[in-house]
């Protein structure tokens, strides 16, 4: 028990370590991608935290089991360099033991890294598609940001704004230019300030600009039309929503995936699975790949193993895509996947024992080759 303790509790805390930081590193990422969209006016800066959040779930049921695996290569690579493992083998700890072991922490995982694919992932998906549908459907007055030029609705309405004030409810310093389809062809309107007002009866939304010039007409004529206006008021079309935000496969309940026979709601439900089996899989592998001589360093066989994984995780996307298409049968699936990697660990784990049956087998028919050459020889 002190060292199944021992063991544990070194890969769970390198395993939680490693996450975060690629957890973080991956959040940094997307997180500038989100910040660069805010600035060009496709979401509002006070909801990018709250998009970050709900991508997470998704986001961890991918990082995790890489944690774990690398977590696995740390820890022990550790004990071999510092002969801690040549201790705990003369102390009749066995590698069957020691993989044993390992995989009660990646049981732990496992549940972990299933509770993120099984319902909080799903729930993330559902949360961050009701937020982006929220974005996209925000009135052309909530998009705006002030001190740049931008165009709204299909290119043909170019707005600037000096000031954006009283909780973005009030703009200061109004320029709208709008292209027109008759004969005045462009429209300007310079306003003192405007505001967004609400119908008190029919609950209709309008921009209202006050104390300002309205110039319409053709670029280069004489033909143009000044207005002076106290008050103009533009109507704003409402927003409309999707509502359900379980379309995406990604944001479908788990229960739904397992009610459905349609291909690609199936193939999604094996990648579900596939999650927390990666974390047992890539345990088989890392145990098998962390033996290491003192003398080679601890991260020389890092490079090789993190190459494994990030191929097995590619085969699996590949092998889900082309299930999707229609290219590669539900069964075996992406079971056919963790079945041959799965041999690979098994390979690997006893790889010493078919060196060792392959090194007898040549030594035999060698013994074997010599004694039939005494024999030609004494003939």
């Amino acid at each position: 028990m002190i060292i199944l303790r021992y063991l544990s509790r070194d890969i769970l805390i390198n395993a939680f370590a490693v996450s975060l930081v690629l957890l973080l590193i991956i959040l940094s990422g997307r997180f500038v991608g989100l910040l660069a969209d805010a600035a060009a006016g496709k979401y509002a800066v006070d909801v990018l935290f709250t998009m970050i959040g709900y991508r997470m779930p998704g986001l961890l049921q991918v990082i995790l089991p890489l944690g774990f695996f690398i977590a696995v290569l740390l820890a022990y690579g550790r004990l071999y360099i510092e002969s801690e493992m040549v201790v705990l083998f003369a102390c009749g700890i066995s590698q069957r033991q020691l993989m044993a072991i390992t995989l009660l922490p990646a049981l732990l995982m496992a549940v972990l890294v299933a509770l993120f694919s099984f319902w909080l992932g799903p729930v993330g998906a559902q949360q961050y598609a009701k937020v982006l549908d929220e974005q996209r459907n925000r009135s052309e007055f909530e998009t705006l940001n002030a001190g740049r030029f931008q165009a709204l609705g299909q290119g043909q309405t170019m707005t600037y704004i000096d000031d954006i004030t009283n909780k973005r409810k009030r703009l200061e310093g109004v320029f709208i230019a709008h292209e027109g389809s008759d004969k005045y062809h462009l429209m300007v309107a310079v306003a003192k300030y405007g505001e967004q007002v609400q119908h008190p009866e029919y609950e209709q939304r309008y921009l209202m600009l006050h104390e300002g010039d309205r110039y319409e007409g053709m670029p280069g004529s004489a033909e143009f039309r000044v207005t002076h206006f106290s008050t103009y008021g533009q109507y704003m079309p409402p927003a409309e929503t999707l509502g359900d935000y379980t379309r995406e496969t990604d944001a479908k309940p788990t229960s739904d995936l397992f009610s459905s026979a349609d291909r690609e709601l199936q193939t999604a439900l094996q990648w579900r699975l596939s999650m927390p089996m990666l974390v047992f899989i890539g345990a088989l592998l890392a145990v098998p790949l962390s033996r290491s001589n003192p003398r080679q360093g601890r991260f020389l066989k890092m490079l090789p193993a993190l190459l494994l994984y990030i191929f097995y995780f590619t085969f699996l996307g590949n092998v889900r895509s082309a299930m999707e298409s229609g290219k590669w049968p539900l069964f075996p699936g992406l079971w056919a996947v963790h079945g041959a990697f799965a041999l690979l660990a098994l390979l690997l784990f006893n790889w010493e024992k078919v060196s060792l049956w392959q090194s007898r087998r040549a030594a035999e028919k060698r013994l074997a080759a010599e004694k039939a050459g005494e024999k030609n020889t004494h003939a």
